[in-house]
């Protein structure tokens, strides 16, 4: 254990220690950034768990898979309705409140949905659960870019990376785990211990914050909020219908894309008229935030085409079980995970520009690589592919969120942590339709991957062409003491 410990700590300084040697910025920030972590990667587990115990579910509570199926969606649905509330909430509660009850509702959401009695008190409390993961996911970029700073955003972000990477990746393999050796309510009920530890250390390492001007100076945009936060969650519904049925053609996808439509057109009029809305509009004149949220958006679609095509792969191709299937994935995250620290941490330097393009190309050859792939391509190619994916896909990524939190104004983080999160929603939610529309047109499945496959690389190209927007090298030499930002507020 001390050994563990110690090349951990050495691992650490290293990664921390060209900002500056007398910083005392560095062990605070260290703890921030672990508690932050671990609070957002149960976020990300639960909404990934869910997936492959459907039929466990539908069997334990004598209900139907479409039944069952509103437990992922309710949980997806209350997290992106929760997200805009979370942009003005951070600077009426403080950063340290928020997360400290955003973790209680989680818990409270788990413990329920472990004693959940019937389908529906097992959809209610996966939409608690959601409510309190969309206050958690914004809140960790939100908090780690202010406990960073401009200087050190690339590095942090970074580590934000490992857990985007894994998260994912983890959750299924987790989910199979559990349901292989214990009952289905431990899926939900392993997140009670594991989330009291996070809020203890919370209590311990988070410092504490007020609104600058005092609570009472943010008001909430209380029609911005009933606009944006169910128009962005109709829009999702329709892509989740959309999946779930096979065809946008559908009243079911129809009638919320609509919905979802008007409600945004709507919130645009609101915003350009209101002289404090939810979400400024005019974050978007900016080319450099334009092309990061842009490229993050794109790279979720992308990356969550490739999390939902490949099991599907290995289990229908080569015949694999849901657990064997995820323990294939792996190396897409671990792709992401090795490459993200990395990757923002020589933004910091470099800026995003040149590791983006880098990345960008990496992803887009191992894509090309997997529209050869068949079904009689041993395992090992595919594997390799997914891990270079995630290689690339992690030296994009982690720049570009960087380059995003180094440019934005204080005032404006979290509103631009709440855009950048929500369009990630998007594009992951949009990923998913799109392959299953794919999956289900195509002749067989070997054909029907390699369609996914080259939706992925197209995105990829996409992404490659924006990467030029993105803002150049940092003005501030990486070795400049950081100002201390932990107490800081938008």
């Amino acid at each position: 254990m001390r050994l563990t410990y110690g090349l951990c700590h050495y691992w650490i300084d290293n990664y921390f220690e060209p900002m500056s040697s007398n910083d005392p910025l560095g062990p605070r920030l260290l703890g921030v950034i672990a508690v932050v972590l671990l609070g957002g990667l149960l976020g990300i587990l639960n909404s990934t768990m869910a997936a492959v115990a459907a039929g466990t579910l539908a069997r334990a509570l004598d209900t139907s898979l479409s039944t069952i199926g509103w437990t992922s969606t309710g949980f997806l649905l209350a997290v992106t309705a929760t997200i805009p509330f979370t942009t003005w909430a951070v600077d009426r509660f403080g950063g340290k409140r928020l997360w400290l009850g955003g973790l209680l509702l989680f818990l409270a959401g788990s413990l329920g949905a472990g004693l959940a009695w019937n389908v529906g008190s097992l959809i209610a409390f996966r939409v608690l659960q959601g409510f309190g993961a969309g206050l958690l996911d914004p809140l960790v970029l939100i908090l780690l870019a202010r406990a960073a700073g401009p200087q050190r955003a690339g590095r942090v972000m970074g580590l934000m990376g490992v857990v985007l990477s894994l998260g994912p990746v983890l959750g299924p393999i987790a989910g199979g785990a559990v349901l292989d050796s214990l009952p289905w309510r431990w899926m939900f009920l392993l997140s009670v211990p594991f989330g009291a530890i996070a809020y203890v250390l919370a209590l311990r390492v988070i410092p504490a914050d007020e609104p600058p001007g005092g609570p009472r100076e943010a008001r909430l945009d209380v029609l911005g909020l009933a606009l944006l936060g169910p128009g962005f969650a109709a829009v999702v519904l329709a892509l989740s219908q959309t999946a779930e049925h096979g065809t946008f053609a559908t009243w079911q996808s129809l009638l919320p894309l609509t919905a979802g439509v008007v409600l945004l057109l709507g919130y645009a009029v609101h915003a350009r008229r209101s002289t404090r809305p939810l979400i400024d509009l005019r974050l978007f004149a900016s080319r450099g935030f334009s092309a990061s949220v842009t490229i993050m958006g794109l790279g979720g679609l992308a990356l969550f085409a490739a999390l939902f095509v490949l099991p599907l792969y290995y289990q229908q191709l080569h015949g694999h079980g849901v657990l064997a299937a995820g323990l294939l994935m792996a190396p897409l995250g671990l792709g992401g995970a090795l490459a993200m620290p990395l990757a923002g941490r020589l933004s910091d330097r470099v800026g995003a520009r040149g590791l983006a393009v880098g990345g960008a190309l990496v992803s887009a050859m191992s894509g090309l690589a997997l529209t050869r792939v068949g079904a009689d391509t041993p395992e090992v190619w595919p594997a390799l592919a997914a891990f270079a994916f995630g290689l690339g896909s992690g030296c994009f990524s982690a720049p570009t969120m960087g380059s995003l939190y180094r440019t934005l104004p204080g005032p404006m983080v979290a509103q631009g942590s709440s855009v950048l999160y929500m369009l990630n929603q998007l594009g992951a939610a949009l990923g998913v339709a799109i392959v299953t529309l794919v999956l289900q047109t195509a002749g067989d499945p070997v054909a029907g991957f390699h369609g996914v496959t080259w939706f992925s690389l197209a995105v990829i190209v996409i992404i490659l062409a924006a990467v030029p927007l993105l803002p150049g090298r940092p003005r501030t030499p990486a070795g400049q003491p950081v100002p201390d930002q932990l107490t800081r507020t938008s």
